[in-house]
Formats: structure tokens, C-alpha cells, sequence
């Protein structure tokens, strides 16, 4: 996958037109479209409540930002993930990180695959994908 993959936080600045956020992602956003944007299945989850729950209004959305969903999970996915969540458990039982949700994992292992992930909590992704390529609107 050459694209970039988009984290739930971007989405939402978009989706709300979030007053601190919005215009900066929409930027950054922008000047990669000729690359390509794309979304996990996970932010696609997560995006649900966004848009009250109706899928053709996600949809829509989604196309008229011309930001990708389609893009399956793959086995390669999955090994990441795996790899992704013992590194974070191992360092919940050491004290040495927070509580972390584990669609945070599962989309830093989609993006993997791809040219990195566009969010705005950069943190939360490099300390368990130390590898992956990360932009900050």
C-alpha cells in the first residue's frame, strides 16, 4: 500500500470542523492526497458515532474527502499487531506507559504497510512502531 493512512483524531477534525484542528489537518491532508489517504477498518469502527450511526453519510463523507476504506487487513497486519500489543504490555508491567487502547495497535500495525500515518498523537504510535513514518498536522 502506497498511501497514507489517516488516524481516527485527523478524521474527526475534518468530520467536525474541529475550531483548533481542522483547518491544519485539512492542509496536511490536502497535500497528500496525490499519494493517497486511507483508513483502517478500526478508525472506520470508530468513526460510527461521528455520523450517528448512519454508514451512507460515513460513506459519503469519506468519498467526498477522498480518503480510501477498502483496504483490507492482511496477515502482515495482524503479525504487527501482534508484535505492537507485547511491546505494550510488556511496558504496562514495567510502569513505564499508559493505558493505551488497543485500536491505537491495530491501526499503528495497518499503517505499517504504508508510506506512515497522519495523526496528531504521534507519541502513541512511535513507542510501539519505532519504524513507522509519522506526520503531525
Amino acid at each position: 500500500m502506497t498511501s497514507w493512512v489517516v488516524d481516527t483524531c485527523v478524521v474527526l477534525d475534518l468530520a467536525i470542523n474541529d475550531p483548533a484542528h481542522g483547518i491544519k489537518s485539512a492542509q496536511l491532508l490536502q497535500s497528500k492526497l496525490r499519494d493517497g489517504l486511507v483508513i483502517c477498518g478500526v478508525t472506520f469502527v470508530e468513526l460510527s458515532p461521528a455520523f450517528g450511526g448512519k454508514l451512507a453519510e460515513l460513506k459519503r463523507f469519506l468519498i467526498g474527502a477522498r480518503i480510501g476504506w477498502e483496504e483490507p487487513w492482511t496477515l502482515a497486519d495482524t503479525e504487527a499487531a501482534h508484535d505492537g500489543w507485547w511491546r505494550y504490555v510488556h511496558q504496562k508491567r514495567q510502569g513505564l506507559t499508559a493505558r493505551r487502547p488497543v485500536a491505537d495497535l491495530l491501526i499503528g500495525a495497518f499503517a505499517g504497510r504504508s508510506r506512515g500515518l497522519i495523526t496528531r498523537n504521534p507519541a502513541d504510535f512511535k513507542r510501539f512502531y519505532p519504524g513507522l513514518k509519522v506526520l503531525c498536522p
